[in-house]
C-alpha cells in the first residue's frame, strides 16, 4: 500500500500540487549509526507558501558526510539524512514563490540557513550566521527523492550539465576562501589540500590570474591538479616543503596561504610559509588544539582569517566558471553511484580516498 501511495504522490507533485501530503512517502538514504547507512521509506515533505518541493537529481558526498558516517562529526546527531551538495528540478511551488521558479526548472541549493539577526547576518556575512543549520549536518539533508527548500535558498540554472550542479557548493567554499584572502593578479597562492575545497580555492585563485602551488600527498591526484592549472604539486612527505615553496616564490614566501586540510602541522606550516605582510586563510578545521610560534604573527604582520561556507555571489561565480569551462566538471567526478547502490558509497570513498575528488549519488537514477 505504501508503494502505491508513493506513486500517486509523485504524480500529484509532478503536476504542481502543493497541498497536504502527510500520507505520502519517499525513499531516503539514512546514516542510522556509525559505519552504517541504509535506504529507508520516510514521509514526503509538505509544501508551504514560501517553499518549493525539489525533485532531487544528484547529490555530492562531502567530507562532512563521510565524517558523520565515521562518527567524527560532532555537529551531527544520528540518525541523519546526509547531503548538502544538491542539484534538482522544481516539482511544486508555494503561492508566494517568485514566478520565475516554475515547475520544471533546474536549481542548485544553497544549503545554509540565515537568522538575519546575529552579528554576522547584520554585517552582511550571512554565510557565517551564528545560528546556521546546514542541510545534512544540523538538519536532514538532500539524499532523498524530494526536498522542501525555501525559495531564497535556490539558484536557477538550466545550462550546467545535471551532474555538475552538485559540484557548485563545494567549489564555492574554496572560491570564498579566495575572496577572504583578497587574492590579486600575479600573486602566488599556496593551497594545502587537493580535495574539492582545495580545488575550489585553486580554481578561484586561477580565475583571478594568480599562480597556484598545491600541497597534496596523494600522487594519484597530481596529474589532475596539474591539468587543472596548478603550477606545481608538492608532496611534503617526499620533499622539503619550505625549500620548494621558496623556489616558487623567489625566496619570499607565498602572499596567500589557504589551508584546506585541518591538521595541526598544516595550520602551523601556513604561518611558516606565508610571506612577510602575507595572508593566511583557514578553511579546514583542526580536530585538536594547535600551538604556534606567535612571534611570526607580529614579525610578518600577517592577516590571519577564517573562512566559512560560501555566499550567493560565490555560488554565482562558480557557476559562471563552470559554464566557461564545460569539460572541467567531468575531471572532478571520480564515481557516480546509482540510487540503488547509494548505501555503498561511503565505504567506497573511505577505501579510495587518495584518488577520489568527488563521489556523486544519482538520486533520480536506479
Amino acid at each position: 500500500m505504501r508503494r502505491q501511495i508513493m506513486r500517486i504522490g509523485w504524480w500529484l507533485i509532478a503536476s504542481g500540487f502543493c497541498g497536504n501530503q502527510q500520507d505520502l512517502f519517499m525513499e531516503a538514504l539514512v546514516i542510522t549509526e556509525i559505519g552504517h547507512a541504509e535506504i529507508r521509506d520516510i514521509q514526503a515533505p509538505i509544501c508551504d507558501p514560501n517553499s518549493v518541493i525539489l525533485s532531487v537529481q544528484n547529490v555530492g558526498l562531502c567530507g562532512s558526510d563521510l565524517n558523520t558516517y565515521s562518527g567524527m562529526n560532532p555537529l551531527v546527531e544520528l540518525p541523519r539524512i546526509p547531503g548538502h551538495e544538491i542539484g534538482g528540478t522544481i516539482q511544486a511551488r508555494g503561492d508566494n514563490v517568485p514566478a520565475e521558479m516554475a515547475v520544471g526548472k533546474s536549481a542548485i541549493v544553497i544549503p545554509y540557513t540565515t537568522c538575519g539577526r546575529c552579528s554576522s547576518c547584520l554585517a552582511g556575512r550571512q554565510n557565517a550566521c551564528r545560528f546556521n543549520r546546514t542541510l545534512g549536518v544540523q538538519q536532514d539533508g538532500g539524499m532523498s527523492g524530494l526536498l522542501k527548500v525555501h525559495h531564497d535558498r535556490l539558484i536557477l540554472n538550466d545550462t550546467l550539465a545535471p551532474l555538475h550542479l552538485s559540484l557548485v557548493e563545494p567549489l564555492s567554499v574554496g572560491f570564498h576562501a579566495v575572496v577572504r584572502g583578497r587574492v590579486a593578479p600575479g600573486e602566488t597562492v599556496v593551497v594545502f589540500g587537493g580535495g574539492m575545497i582545495g580545488v575550489g580555492a585553486m580554481l578561484g585563485a586561477l580565475a583571478r590570474d594568480a599562480k597556484v602551488v598545491m600541497v597534496e600527498i596523494s600522487e594519484m591526484k597530481r596529474q589532475t591538479l596539474l591539468n587543472l592549472g596548478a603550477t606545481a604539486v608538492i608532496n611534503p612527505e617526499e620533499t622539503d616543503l619550505a625549500a620548494e615553496i621558496a623556489k616558487h616564490t623567489g625566496e619570499q614566501g607565498a602572499q596567500v596561504i589557504i589551508e584546506a586540510v585541518g591538521l595541526p602541522q598544516t595550520f602551523r606550516s601556513a604561518v611558516d610559509l606565508a610571506s612577510f605582510a602575507g595572508r593566511v586563510v583557514y578553511v579546514g578545521y583542526a580536530k585538536e588544539e594547535v600551538s604556534y610560534n606567535t612571534s611570526l604573527f607580529n614579525l610578518k604582520e600577517l592577516d590571519i582569517m577564517g573562512s566559512r561556507n560560501a555566499t550567493r555571489s560565490d555560488f554565482e561565480e562558480v557557476i559562471s566558471f563552470l559554464e566557461a569551462h564545460p569539460t572541467l566538471g567531468d575531471m572532478l567526478i571520480s564515481r557516480v553511484f546509482p540510487w540503488s547502490e547509494a548505501d555503498q558509497s561511503f565505504d567506497y570513498w573511505q577505501q579510495n580516498r587518495s584518488e577520489t575528488f568527488k563521489v556523486i549519488i544519482d538520486v533520480a537514477g536506479k
